[in-house]
């Protein structure tokens, strides 16, 4: 298959890191994600948990929502590089009508080409009639389940300030990203693991780190970073030739070394944080190591997942663990696909591609969250950082389109197989019901209990949210 992402790198952060500035920055390693969820501000330790969550928190604690919330946990499926909406799930036959016709459409890469129409055929699916293109028929088994929402819009047609947006709601970086919100708000229901996790990609993501950060929120609620490949969580086991008991001396030590250093030193919160951090890791040496290891399914799981399967061996590895997270408690959980559905020169072969990787994956996931009961407290989302325009690029592919594009949810809380918002009738601009960042976010929080209006973080002279101004929750496609 060509290989798109180096004829097209559209803002791809290079990965010329070394080993322990990777470690430091990604919070991969053991030690290193203990330090990511209690080592963080200077107030840590300043006052109890409240239920107020106006006020600063800095524990991954449980606590309660605003009201009563729908949903425990969140898996993002995030398809980076933008998948196609009107080759994937809104077929347009105006373009089947029109094919090859000229536009005055702008294009982001070059010159503008005519309409071009779908290269897959589609049918329809489940009791709601559902479309889906024929490369994804095993998700189409799940339309009734899916709430469609086909008209989003967003603020960029770069990838990089796109993804931003679709993970902290504005299009550049440094802000808390939805994860690093929910945790904030809710903590999280297993103490010996993050409450935040994304599951990498080989290319690694557009934009770096930022994507799961937490910005001005305490560090303790950014997202930890499992490796797509290898071992997900690097240094989790202690290193042989220390003991069990050698490690709980020195953690004993430490923390009467730490406790001298408070009592003569009260405003210095940084050691106790550092101290909490190596309880933590040495916490998750046990239970992390279980939650990781894909061994423990069975067979027939694993081939539900495609995990026998080459193709989607490694995302539907990615679906499984995200499974198990949230089966042990971890709050969020979002999954990167590898690879980019970013399809500036010979569509149809691309999206081929992606589709064969996450088809059963996808399928796998939500058939195994219902079968287990988990589906009833987990949403589940689809979708890229924006969607790809109605002509062509190069002849065969199709260029960035904000304007107009589609996610779908699954799960706790969704009214199952309907549509929410239109596109035009060549699906390149949201006229009906237009759905932005803001209202995606307000929703996510709405299903688990949270209002976005009311959950704030006070920094540099202002309060702040998620959904910034804007925001309202999607009514109509909830249960």
């Amino acid at each position: 298959m060509t290989n798109h992402s180096q004829l097209f790198p559209c803002g791809r952060v290079a990965n010329m890191l070394s080993r322990r500035e990777w470690l430091s920055r990604a919070g991969a390693g053991a030690g290193m994600i203990g330090l990511a969820n209690l080592m963080s501000e200077q107030n840590l330790l300043a006052a109890p948990p409240t239920n107020d969550l106006s006020d600063p928190i800095t524990s991954l604690t449980p606590r309660p929502g605003h009201f009563p919330a729908k949903v425990k946990s969140v898996i993002w499926l995030f398809m980076e590089g933008a998948p196609s909406s009107v080759d994937m799930f809104d077929p347009k036959p105006e373009l089947d009508k029109r094919d090859g016709d000229t536009t005055d459409i702008q294009a982001f890469f070059g010159n503008p080409g005519p309409l071009m129409k779908s290269p897959f055929s589609f049918q329809q699916y489940g009791e709601s009639g559902q479309w889906v293109c024929d490369k994804y028929t095993h998700v189409a088994k799940h339309v009734d389940k899916m709430a469609f929402i086909k008209s989003c819009y967003s603020e960029s047609n770069d990838h990089v300030p796109a993804i931003y947006q679709i993970n902290s709601g504005l299009p550049r970086p440094g802000f808390p990203t939805a994860g690093a919100w929910v945790t904030y708000g809710l903590g999280s229901e297993n103490q010996n693991l993050p409450g935040y996790v994304v599951m990498g990609n080989t290319q690694g993501a557009k934009g770096g780190p930022h994507n799961w950060g937490a910005g001005f929120l305490p560090s303790t609620f950014q997202g930890t970073l499992f490796r797509s490949q290898g071992a997900p969580v690097l240094n989790l086991n202690r290193q042989p030739q220390i003991t069990k008991q050698d490690q709980v001396a020195q953690l004993d030590l430490m923390a009467k070394l730490n406790d001298e250093h408070m009592r003569r030193h009260t405003r210095d919160a940084e050691f106790a944080n550092r101290m909490q951090s190596f309880e933590l890791a040495f916490r998750m040496q046990k239970e992390a190591t279980e939650v990781v290891d894909l061994s423990r399914e069975t067979k027939a799981t694993q081939q539900l997942y495609g995990i026998d399967n080459p193709r989607s061996k490694s995302f539907g590895s990615k679906c499984l663990m995200a499974r198990r997270l949230v089966e042990s408690g971890v709050r969020f959980v979002q999954v990167y696909s590898d690879g980019e559905w970013d399809a500036h020169d010979n569509l149809e072969e691309n999206h081929t591609h992606h589709c064969a990787a996450t088809d059963v994956p996808v399928a796998g996931l939500l058939s195994d969250l219902e079968q287990r009961g988990l589906l009833d407290s987990t949403l589940v989302i689809w979708g890229g950082e924006f969607g790809r325009m109605p002509i062509s690029q190069n002849g065969k592919g199709r260029d960035h389109n904000p304007k107009g594009f589609m996610q779908w949810m699954a799960g706790a809380g969704i009214k199952g197989g309907v549509s929410y918002g239109e596109t035009d009738e060549i699906g390149y601009e949201a006229v009906e019901n237009p759905v932005s960042v803001n209202d995606l976010h307000a929703t996510i929080l709405h299903l688990l209990g949270l209002d976005h209006e009311r959950l704030t973080y006070f920094h540099n002279g202002r309060s702040y949210r998620l959904t910034d101004v804007a925001g309202k929750v999607i009514q109509e496609i909830l249960a």
